[in-house]
């Protein structure tokens, strides 16, 4: 059998960043003399990147911005968060119990997220979880974005994988997406950053606890593909 993959989105799947996330966003703001978005409003802006953030915070202010504006924002979020980048932010609950399983019973992993590669690497350092991952690959490391399958067709080849033997664990519609695009089954977390009820988003499968998900990945793994399905 070949080594599965699992491949995990970031914020809101390995890491509840959105404290440091938003909190970065609202301090940019005050600079910029825009008032600061809610905490509960600003967690489900979490997950398109830096200038996704940005322009969904302007968008709940009724704001708009020109380019050269944006760009500078983008700039100071960048700058102030990569030195606040784990002051809040922490694994979610019976993370590395889970990766502990998953490494047991064979699977290589890795991490295919919006954020800058540089960024997500220096967060999943602070948090001491880097090594477990054979590759983590971001917005930047190829030029590509979610839901663009082929982010994360590259990121289960650089890790060593096969997409016909991987899993994408997520958080939100994105995800799924990618999922879906590169023909690769997703588990959804439901207490992740969506803006949508993930047991709409259309996953394979959707946990509450992490603590759940290693049966829920094999699960996955066992069954046919829709292209083995129809050979059989």
């Amino acid at each position: 059998m070949v080594t599965p993959t699992v491949v995990f989105d970031l914020d809101g799947t390995l890491v509840d960043s959105a404290p440091d996330l938003v909190a970065t966003l609202n301090i940019i703001f005050a600079r910029t003399g825009l008032p600061p978005v809610a905490y509960d409003a600003a967690r489900n802006m979490v997950g398109g990147g830096a200038r996704a953030m940005i322009m969904r915070g302007l968008k709940a202010e009724g704001r708009t911005l020109d380019v050269v504006q944006v760009d500078r924002l983008v700039s100071d979020f960048i700058d102030h968060y990569a030195v606040h980048i784990a002051d809040r932010s922490r694994p979610f609950p019976g993370l590395e119990s889970a990766l502990d399983a998953l490494a047991a019973r064979g699977c290589r992993l890795a991490v295919c997220t919006n954020k800058l590669e540089w960024l997500a690497v220096r967060l999943l350092d602070a948090l001491a979880l880097s090594k477990r991952f054979a590759a983590i690959c971001g917005g930047d490391t190829f030029g590509l974005q979610k839901p663009d399958p082929e982010l994360l067709r590259r990121t289960i080849a650089r890790a060593g994988g096969d997409a016909a033997s991987a899993v994408m664990v997520g958080d939100s519609i994105i995800d799924v997406a990618v999922a879906h695009a590169a023909g690769v089954p997703v588990v959804a977390v439901d207490f992740g950053y969506s803006q949508i009820p993930v047991t709409e988003l259309g996953a394979d499968r959707v946990v509450s606890a992490l603590s759940a998900l290693p049966n829920a990945v094999f699960d996955l793994l066992r069954a046919p593909r829709p292209a083995q399905a129809a050979q059989q």
